[in-house]
C-alpha cells in the first residue's frame, strides 16, 4: 500500500512539470515575455509613456483591428483566409455615412452597419463555402469590390455630421482611462476565447483546419461552418467600422486601407498556424497588446509611418518563415 502511494506522488510531480514545460515551452508564453521585454524598452525610451491618458490613447492602436483578428483567427484555423475585411469596414462606413443624410439615428446607424458586415461575410462565405472557391482568391476580388463600391459612392468626398451619441463609441470612456473601445476588446476576445476553445463548433473549426475531409467524414457540416466564419469576420468587421467611423467623426473612401496585413500579421503573430488546424485566441490577444506598445513606441519615438509598415512586413515574413526553418533544422539535426 506504501508502494503504491509513493508511486502515485512520484506521477503526480511528473505530470506537473511535464504541464509547466509544455506551458514555459508554448507560443504563447514566449509572446508574454516579448511583450514584457517591450513594454520595459518603451518606459525607459520615453518619459511620456507610463502616462495613463497616453497609454488609453495608445489602445486606440490595436483594439479595432484586434476585434477583427479573433474572427480571423477562426478563419486561418478552418485553412481559409479573408483579405477583404479593411474593404468592408470602408463599405460599412460609407453606408452608415449615406444613411447619416438620410436622418438616421444611432441605433438605426449600428444595425445598417452590422447589417452590411454581415452580408458582405455571407458573400464572401456563399463562394468560399458553398460554391467552392479559393478564399484567397474571392476575397481579393471582393477587397477591391467593396472599397471600389465606397469610392464610387463618394469619390473624394467625405461624409460628416454623425449624431453626438454616436460619438460614444470611438471616443467614449466607461470609466477614468478606459475606454469604451478597451472594454469592447475584452468582451470580444472573451467570447471568441470561449468560442474556439469551449464549445464543439470550436473543435468543429480546429478539425476542419487539420483535415477537413476527415472532418466532412466525422459529420461535422463543413460548408455551415466555414460560412458562418465568414460572416462573423464581416459583423466584427462592421462593428470596427463603427468604433473607427464613431472616433475619426466622418467617412471616407480610403478609411482603413492597409488593415488586412496588420490584421494577418497580429494573428499569425499571435501562434496561429497559416495553414491552419492550430492558434489559440490568447495569443492572438498578446500579439495585439505587442503591435500596440511596439507602435506607440515608435510613436513616441516619432519614427515616420512607413518604418513602420516596413517593420509590420519584416515581422509577418519573419513569424511565416520562423517555424519552418526550425522545424527543418530538427529534421536536419535528427536525420
Amino acid at each position: 500500500m506504501s508502494g503504491l502511494t509513493s508511486n502515485n506522488a512520484s506521477v503526480m510531480p511528473d505530470r506537473l512539470r511535464g504541464q509547466l514545460f509544455r506551458i514555459i515551452a508554448s507560443w504563447e508564453f514566449l509572446l508574454l515575455g516579448v511583450a514584457i521585454l517591450i513594454f520595459l524598452f518603451n518606459v525607459q525610451a520615453s518619459p511620456y509613456f507610463l502616462d495613463p491618458w497616453n497609454l488609453s490613447d495608445a489602445t486606440y492602436n490595436f483594439t479595432e483591428k484586434a476585434m477583427i483578428a479573433f474572427a480571423m483567427a477562426l478563419v486561418i484555423i478552418s485553412g481559409e483566409i479573408d483579405l477583404s475585411v479593411a474593404s468592408i469596414i470602408a463599405l460599412v462606413s460609407t453606408c452608415m455615412g449615406f444613411a447619416v443624410q438620410l436622418g438616421f439615428d444611432t441605433p438605426m446607424l449600428i444595425g445598417v452597419a452590422i447589417i452590411v458586415g454581415a452580408a458582405c461575410g455571407a458573400f464572401n462565405g456563399f463562394l468560399v463555402a458553398i460554391m467552392g472557391l479559393p478564399s484567397i482568391v474571392v476575397t481579393i476580388g471582393t477587397l477591391s469590390l467593396f472599397r471600389g463600391i465606397a469610392y464610387i459612392v463618394l469619390g473624394d468626398q467625405a461624409y460628416s455630421g454623425y449624431p453626438k451619441s454616436f460619438a460614444y463609441f470611438g471616443q467614449g470612456y466607461v470609466w477614468w482611462v478606459i475606454t469604451v473601445e478597451m472594454v469592447l476588446f475584452t468582451v470580444v476576445a472573451l467570447l471568441f476565447f470561449l468560442l474556439l476553445h469551449l464549445t464543439s463548433f470550436g473543435r468543429s473549426v480546429k478539425a476542419i483546419g487539420n483535415n477537413p475531409t476527415a472532418a466532412l467524414f466525422a459529420g461535422i457540416r463543413v460548408p455551415r461552418v466555414k460560412f458562418i466564419l465568414f460572416v462573423l469576420t464581416g459583423i466584427m468587421s462592421a462593428i470596427a467600422a463603427i468604433c473607427l467611423t464613431s472616433r475619426l467623426g466622418s467617412t471616407r473612401p480610403s478609411i482603413a486601407v492597409g488593415w488586412e496585413l496588420e490584421i494577418v500579421t497580429m494573428v499569425v503573430l499571435g501562434g496561429v498556424n497559416i495553414l491552419g488546424g492550430s492558434g489559440t485566441i490568447f495569443g492572438v490577444f498578446i500579439a495585439a497588446l505587442v503591435m500596440g506598445m511596439v507602435t506607440f513606441g515608435l510613436g513616441l519615438l516619432n519614427v515616420p509611418g512607413i518604418v513602420m509598415s516596413i517593420f509590420i512586413g519584416l515581422l509577418l515574413i519573419t513569424v511565416i518563415a520562423l517555424p519552418i526553418i526550425i522545424q527543418r533544422t530538427r529534421q536536419r539535426v535528427a536525420s
